[in-house]
């Protein structure tokens, strides 16, 4: 992360200021409390650190930072569609056809808008959004009318609000998801609680259905989706002494993802041993969780974010 580190500090705090890192244009957001980048393409959260602390959110060592792609790390925003558009549901797939479409959906290698931004006391808010889907070449094929907005709100905590508004004629369905990297001192040390009791798709076993006994604890490749969950998901790191709290609000689904060895040699921007200090816990409306909207409807898809003793 040397380009950004070498950027000039301001003086004067709560501070937002444009910067570019490689080939993206970047937000940088500092206040008393905490450090915040976000890159205007796809509008992606790049880093999330407070002073003096780890930095909650992962980003790759070997990030390319390249225009057109997508960052390894941070917290992509993935819509319409999550994953393979052909494992989403019959009504999400049959809004997009003609040619191969990415995974993760069409917004990740895009320029974003900066529609506002203001300081407010010790906290920040930022609101990016997409251009309209009629004038976006990426977005061409959806119907005309439809807006997807991002806020982001830096206050003691992390604040993000995916909001979609169906301002065309027809309906509208989507899967989506804030696929959160977080940073942790070592995946074997490592447990994620609030899992248990609830249902989960195993993608690497055929897709099956089984249900969480326990708090989760990483030890091989793990890529599941978990369903009719609560609010609130932690990450208990004792490498660390630090829980993250994870609290979501408009979804019900969530996807836990680590690469573990073989994977993580055949991923791009991603170092052969990355795999050992992040974690993909990402905030989602996916499956059943899918998002339907009839013309003039909105949806949030909101998740807060922020640390504390592992005791607190």
């Amino acid at each position: 992360m040397s380009l950004i580190d070498e950027q000039e500090v301001p003086p004067d705090l709560p501070h937002i200021q444009r910067i570019e890192v490689n080939q993206l244009q970047c937000l940088r957001v500092q206040t008393a409390r905490a450090e915040l980048l976000i890159a205007e393409q796809g509008a992606q959260v790049l880093r999330y650190q407070e002073h003096g602390q780890e930095p909650l959110i992962w980003m790759s060592e070997e990030a390319a930072f390249e225009a057109g792609n997508s960052v390894r790390g941070g917290i992509p925003v993935c819509w319409p569609w999550f994953g393979d558009l052909m494992r989403n549901p019959p009504q999400v797939q049959s809004l997009h056809s003609g040619g191969r479409l990415p995974a993760h959906g069409l917004v990740r290698g895009i320029p974003w808008l900066l529609m506002e931004n203001a300081i407010e006391g010790d906290s920040v808010r930022l609101v990016l959004a997409i251009p309209p889907t009629s004038e976006s070449p990426a977005l061409r094929h959806l119907p005309p009318g439809i807006e997807l907005r991002l806020e982001i709100l830096l206050d003691d905590r992390l604040h993000l609000k995916l909001t979609t508004r169906n301002g065309s004629e027809q309906h509208l369905a989507l899967t989506q998801a804030l696929h959160s990297y977080f940073a942790v001192s070592s995946i074997h040390d490592v447990t994620i609680e609030g899992l248990e009791g609830h249902r989960y798709i195993e993608t690497l076993e055929g897709w099956a259905e089984r249900e969480q006994k326990r708090a989760l604890v990483v030890s091989s490749e793990t890529d599941r989706i978990y369903l009719d969950l609560p609010p609130r998901l932690s990450i208990r790191d004792d490498g660390w002494n630090r829980r993250i709290q994870i609290e979501a609000s408009g979804s019900t689904s969530a996807v836990v993802w680590n690469p573990w060895v073989s994977k993580a040699r055949r991923l791009s921007q991603f170092a052969d041993d990355a795999w050992q200090r992040m974690l993909c816990v990402e905030t989602a409306n996916v499956m059943e969780d899918l998002v339907e909207l009839e013309p003039g409807a909105e949806h949030t898809l909101g998740v807060t974010l922020w640390s504390e003793k592992a005791g607190g």
